[in-house]
């Protein structure tokens, strides 16, 4: 599955789930945001802002900006103010009549006097206002950033280090830009926008465009959200977390076909990584990323400190003494795993205590090498998957699976052949199907696989609890 058939894939997951408010967009966010930003970034709208303002075209917009408001727009109108004793402008005597009769009888000091005043909440002033808010907002989230030499940081921020500074300015002192009142919540309407991209003025035309394109993307509309996966969010070498994130989805589709109902979808945040749960007499949850550590599961390979060192294996005494050294150097406690686990776990409960587990790697690539190391990374995770400190399959008492003879490996470290999974991307070589795989500790699927070959895997992994 090659870039393009992927991104394809990705634009319809998110357009059927985050988009209409199912799926948690905090997951989506956290996997396609650059690796450099920080946990604010994670908030999906604050995601889109910052792909919006990266774009040329605002970019564009912010430059031309301080000599486009020399010629911002107002309407003249008439204010009258009632006087008494003075004048102050041009009296109307039709209205001063009137106020003295109502209001004033035989006052003849009461003067109405009219003035002519700037009105700058105009249609077309509350879009300007409104755009530069949301590019000034965004750019001081992330001004830190965009002054560093990010790859998906545009050239022009990174070139132009004043344009921040020019901004700011503008927000904080053009006397143009202060005087036109905060747009409510609900503006800048409809209306407003076709009124400022009818205006003869190039600033009001690029304000109202640039805001729709940017209500396209907040409607997650395909070709916006395409746009968003394809050129800012991601760099363009970095397809594995779009990947993670495609066969994330695929979980999710295939669970709900299985279950002919909709999940329970939860917001990831930080140290939570459940997202989703299928409810019945068998629950189905799913977690991402380092796989449940919320529920009390982990894949710690090290033992307790307190085990006999007598009774460890070689392994294990190598990864203890490492922990040991790295402990007394940095002065710091470290929690050792089998590595940071990119994962998918379906965890099956039936009952109280009776629990399966499917546990998945993603590797996105081809190449031999690197698939190799996804099938042992596959199986250490098998091994020494931990539900509150005790190992899940087979017993840990006697050897390690890294360090005995094959004819000597307990199969059950592994499970019964249907509690891991490998995805890898579509090879152009002949390998095993999914039956031939029957008798493996673990299943190997190809992405264009997934479509059809993932539902009996969760079956046999949901029978095998059943049985």
């Amino acid at each position: 599955m090659n870039r393009d058939e992927l991104l394809a894939e990705l634009t319809e997951d998110i357009l059927t789930y985050a988009m209409h408010g199912s799926f948690p967009q905090g997951e989506v966010a956290k996997s396609i945001k650059p690796k450099t930003l920080d946990e604010r970034f994670e908030e999906y709208e604050l995601l889109l802002d910052l792909h919006f303002v990266l774009q040329q075209e605002v970019v564009d917009f912010v430059e031309a900006l301080p000599e486009r408001l020399r010629s911002i727009r107002t309407e003249t109108r008439n204010v009258s103010r009632t006087r008494r004793g003075t004048v102050d402008g041009r009296i109307n005597w039709g209205a001063t009549v009137k106020q003295r009769y109502s209001e004033h009888p035989r006052d003849r000091s009461i003067f109405v006097c009219d003035n002519r005043s700037e009105n700058y909440d105009i249609p077309e002033n509350l879009v300007l206002k409104k755009l530069v808010s949301v590019i000034h907002r965004t750019t001081r989230e992330a001004e830190e950033y965009l002054r560093q030499d990010y790859d998906w940081v545009t050239d022009t921020w990174k070139e132009n280090g004043e344009l921040i500074d020019d901004l700011q300015r503008v927000v904080e002192r053009n006397v143009h830009i202060r005087r036109i009142r905060k747009p409510d919540a609900y503006e800048p309407t409809e209306r407003m926008l076709t009124t400022a991209a009818n205006s003869r003025h190039e600033i009001y035309q690029d304000a109202a465009k640039l805001l729709r394109t940017r209500r396209r993307l907040f409607r997650g509309e395909s070709d916006a959200i395409r746009r968003l996966l394809d050129e800012t969010a991601i760099a363009p070498d970095d397809t594995e977390t779009l990947f993670e994130l495609f066969v994330l989805f695929r979980f999710v589709a295939t669970l709900e076909d299985l279950r002919k109902t909709r999940p329970n979808f939860q917001t990831i945040r930080s140290g939570r990584q459940e997202v989703a749960r299928f409810e019945g007499e068998t629950e189905l949850v799913l977690y991402h990323d380092t796989a449940g550590g919320d529920q009390g599961l982990n894949f710690v390979a090290v033992p307790d400190e307190d085990k006999d060192e007598k009774a460890l294996s070689r392994t294990e005494q190598v990864q203890l003494v490492a922990q040991e050294v790295a402990e007394n150097y940095f002065g710091k406690k470290y929690r050792n795993t089998t590595g940071r686990p990119d994962v998918i776990v379906l965890e099956i409960i039936a009952g109280d205590d009776d629990r399966e587990y499917l546990i998945t790697e993603v590797k996105n690539s081809t190449r031999e090498k690197t698939i190799r190391q996804g099938i042992k990374e596959t199986l250490e995770y098998i091994a020494f998957l931990r539900v509150n400190e005790e190992f899940v399959f087979g017993s840990r008492e006697d050897a390690d699976v890294r360090d005995v003879d094959v004819a000597d490996i307990d199969e059950s470290y592994f499970g019964d052949g249907w509690n891991g999974m490998l995805v890898v991307q579509d090879l152009d070589r002949e390998t095993s199907s999914l039956d031939e795989q029957g008798d493996n500790e673990i299943v190997i699927l190809q992405a264009s696989e997934l479509r059809d070959n993932l539902e009996p895997v969760l079956l046999q992994a949901v029978d095998g609890l059943n049985e």
